[in-house]
Parts: C-alpha cells; sequence; structure tokens
C-alpha cells in the first residue's frame, strides 16, 4: 500500500459519522446494508449520510452496488486488511508473532450506537448537548 492511499483512508475514518458507519458495515460483514438503512441505524439524513459514504468509497473503504432501487454498501475488506497491514508491517521490530497475544486480548467494543438526527428526532437539542 502506498503511503497516500493510507493517509487517504485514515483520513476518511478521521471523522465520527464516517467511523460509525465504516464500523457498522465491517459488522454486518460481505452482504453489507441499504443506504436507507444506514441512514436509520445512525440517524443520519440521507444528503448527510451519501456525503459520507462518498468521502469513504473514494477513500476505497466502502463499496457499493445496485440491487433493484436500493444501493448496497459494503466494507472493502481487502482495503480494510491491507491499511491494517501497512500499518502494523514493522510491529514489535519485525516480529509479529509478539504483537499476537496484544491482538488477541484487545477488548471487545461496544455497538455502534444509535445517534438522532439534529432538528428531527429532538428539535430542541443544540450541538454539543447529549
Amino acid at each position: 500500500m502506498k503511503k497516500s492511499t493510507a493517509i487517504a483512508a485514515l483520513g476518511a475514518l478521521a471523522q465520527e459519522t464516517r467511523l460509525d458507519i465504516f464500523r457498522l458495515l465491517v459488522a454486518k460483514g460481505p452482504g453489507g446494508l441499504p443506504a436507507g438503512e444506514i441512514g436509520d441505524r445512525l440517524g443520519q439524513p440521507s444528503p448527510t449520510l451519501s456525503f459520507h459514504l462518498n468521502q469513504l468509497r473514494f477513500a476505497g473503504l466502502v463499496t457499493s452496488r445496485r440491487a433493484s432501487r436500493s444501493i448496497i454498501y459494503s466494507a472493502n475488506f481487502k482495503s480494510m486488511n491491507d491499511l491494517l497491514a501497512y500499518l502494523t508491517e514493522n510491529c514489535c521490530g519485525g516480529n509479529p508473532a509478539a504483537c499476537a497475544p496484544l491482538a488477541a486480548s484487545a477488548p471487545v467494543s461496544s455497538p455502534i450506537p444509535k445517534r438522532p438526527t439534529r432538528g428531527i428526532t429532538n428539535p430542541g437539542r443544540k450541538i454539543g448537548e447529549a
């Protein structure tokens, strides 16, 4: 993987909504999810969701396919694995086996939270409020 490709992928993931979308798609597996369901689960309006999905697609982290009238988005697992390999290629002084216990003991994170859409679900909610 080229450094510029890794930077593009990391930059795309360095935003809360895009990270939530990517984690949701990774959890869903190769089958992916329709755009509408992603928006419903994360409380994102269509224009916002479309913007973030395109950013992930341009970074090579997400693929899309048409199924009837829906667009199905999936995580690009090859790109994800290439990025992880790039980030860890010199891990532990070139001895990746030394890192295996750390990876195996990593805590399982909580599920991706549902976030309400501002102004629609919580009209009185101000930016920064929980």
